[in-house]
């Protein structure tokens, strides 16, 4: 009832109070969301690469998100669930610090073009239990939820950075939203930059122009 308030009082209001159903519509398959994580740190000054196959000292293994930043490198496993109420266990980060792990004990060399990872992280789009916030913290592991670290959670930083989901919008339809996912604009900034998609899409001008008046908005705040 509140969204629906919202939505015809000012959608871009709505687009913000339904940003974690948003991240919820990035699913089913996750790698939007990886996507997503990924475009996020770029904004903060990250170099960023996706799906980066690196070898262990026992097996090889891909990476979500493959991060540098000051010299340092960084080791990203994104959790993904596409419904409410299912929170990682610590059996998640359990894994995630065993493939980190490997990955630092192998010797890749200079010639691969990596460096030894100085961090693993392990981000989700719900919460972790405080067994998972325990050990993570125990083993030196960087977690990133919904709300923690606290003031410095997935939302706060969307809000802070203004970096919203192109799922936000109430304006597109799954269909658009889907289009515009697989052609990688994860972000309304993004689209901002690209309207071309738009047209691609045969969205007529005037709700052309309601669309990027939404999400332009929502950028602003």
């Amino acid at each position: 009832r509140a969204y629906a308030m919202l939505k015809r009082k000012r959608p871009v209001y709505a687009s913000k109070y339904k940003l974690k159903k948003a991240i919820y519509e990035l699913g089913p398959t996750g790698f939007p969301f990886e996507k997503f994580i990924s475009t996020l740190l770029q904004y903060s000054g990250y170099d960023t690469r996706v799906g980066e196959v690196v070898k262990g000292q026992c097996v090889s293994h891909e990476i979500d998100v493959l991060a540098r930043k000051n010299g340092k490198t960084f080791l990203i496993e994104c959790k993904f669930h596409g419904e409410e109420g299912r929170n990682c266990n610590v059996k998640i980060p359990l894994y995630i610090h065993s493939r980190f792990q490997d990955v630092k004990a192998a010797d890749n060399g200079a010639g691969a073009g990596f460096s030894k990872p100085d961090e693993g992280w392990v981000v989700t789009n719900t919460r972790f239990t405080q067994e998972a916030v325990t050990y993570g913290k125990c083993v030196g592991l960087y977690l990133l939820s919904w709300d923690y670290p606290e003031d410095d959670g997935i939302r706060n930083r969307i809000d802070r950075l203004a970096l919203y989901p192109i799922t936000v919008s109430t304006l597109l339809s799954q269909r658009e939203k889907h289009f515009l996912l697989s052609r990688d604009i994860v972000l309304c900034r993004q689209l901002i930059k690209d309207t071309f998609y738009l047209d691609h899409l045969g969205v007529s001008e005037n709700r052309k122009s309601r669309i990027l008046k939404e999400i332009e908005d929502l950028c602003r705040l």
